[in-house]
């Protein structure tokens, strides 16, 4: 099952594939499209904030509740700075090492922080690149790990 989260971004990549949604003599108006990318940045994020607080309050109030999020902290951090060192060993440019490691993250956060320190466009090249990537990844391996537990 794909779910909430992977149902729109498999139809979206499908939208974004073949270049627009509807007739092909209506566009949309750049300011419209980044006024509804950001919008939907806000609301994603005010989501999975009001989903998680009270979640987060009772993890860390446990006994183990540490350790778990010292856990999330290296399953975070470990893939990213091995990519990072990899793309550094490489000598690939700092505006595809940011954008690669906030599409990894699924950040859109840091995909900004890199947009504002790169001289060019290639962190949200990259970025729309890696993040579905991830977030299909994410979403499989979820799946499957609810198979092999169960």
């Amino acid at each position: 099952k794909l779910g909430l989260a992977g149902g729109p971004l498999l139809v979206a990549l499908l939208v974004a594939a073949r270049g627009r949604l509807g007739r092909a003599d209506v566009y949309l108006p750049s300011a419209a499209i980044f006024f509804m990318k950001e919008f939907g940045i806000v609301l994603f994020l005010s989501c999975v904030g009001l989903l998680s607080g009270e979640a987060f309050l009772r993890t860390i109030s446990r006994p183990d509740g540490f350790v778990l999020i010292g856990i999330g902290v290296l399953i975070t951090t470990v893939p990213l700075m091995i990519v990072a060192a990899l793309a550094l060993f490489w000598k690939y440019p700092y505006g595809l090492i940011a954008g690669l490691i906030a599409g990894g993250m699924t950040d859109p956060p840091a995909l900004a922080f890199a947009q504002a320190s790169a001289t060019s466009e290639s962190p949200s090249r990259i970025y729309a690149t890696v993040y579905p990537l991830t977030m299909l990844a994410r979403i499989a391996c979820a799946q499957i790990l609810i198979l092999l537990l169960s």
